[in-house]
């Protein structure tokens, strides 16, 4: 089996677009969870977004220097997608700020009203949007992901330093939100 290194070689040096296949095959089920969990489980954003940093990474291969873990440099790109979808979508939000507000509140009603089949899985995905962009993607690739801090400062482009505040910042906002699942029951206004 080829390591990510030599497919890599084979498709800037080559062409070869099985290798580039290989690569994806090898990463795409890593990067979608990743994904979708960033986008607090919507798996077609989840998709798309897997697709565009696919096609971002194919098209930057040959500047990849291999300073880096092929998967730190795609999660970097996946991360800088999210981040620009959440930028767009924020100006679209700002554009048309009444109508959101009410789908907004719509949203968190029929999300609370049909708790009947809740786990701390969909509760901790909910808590989870309470975070920053920032918090949620350093923790994410932390506890999720596995990342060290040091990959993750690479992924995110920011000092070490920032990767520790935005993960204990995060933790802290976490646990505050589930406070409820600490105590052995469950209360809406906990996480909402």
């Amino acid at each position: 089996m080829l390591t990510d290194s030599e497919l890599i070689d084979q498709v800037v040096n080559a062409g070869d677009s099985q290798a580039f296949t290989t690569l994806v095959r090898r990463h795409q089920q890593a990067l979608r969870y990743s994904l979708r969990q960033l986008t607090g489980w919507n798996e077609a954003l989840a998709d798309d977004l897997s697709q565009e940093t696919f096609l971002k990474a194919y098209l930057a291969l040959a500047s990849f220097k291999k300073e880096s873990a092929f998967s730190t440099w795609l999660y970097r790109i996946a991360y800088n997608v999210f981040v620009s979808y959440k930028r767009k979508l924020q100006n679209t939000l700002d554009q048309y700020a009444n109508i959101e507000s009410a789908n907004e509140e719509e949203s968190a009603e029929s999300g609370f009203n049909s708790r009947c089949e809740t786990d701390l899985h969909r509760d901790l995905a909910l808590a989870m949007q309470a975070l920053t962009v920032q918090q949620r993607s350093a923790l994410h690739l932390y506890m999720h992901r596995q990342c060290t801090q040091q990959e993750i400062s690479e992924i995110m482009d920011v000092p070490l330093g920032t990767v520790k505040t935005l993960i204990n910042r995060g933790r802290l906002v976490l646990q505050e939100k589930l406070a409820a699942w600490q105590d052995g029951k469950y209360d809406e206004q906990t996480i909402g």
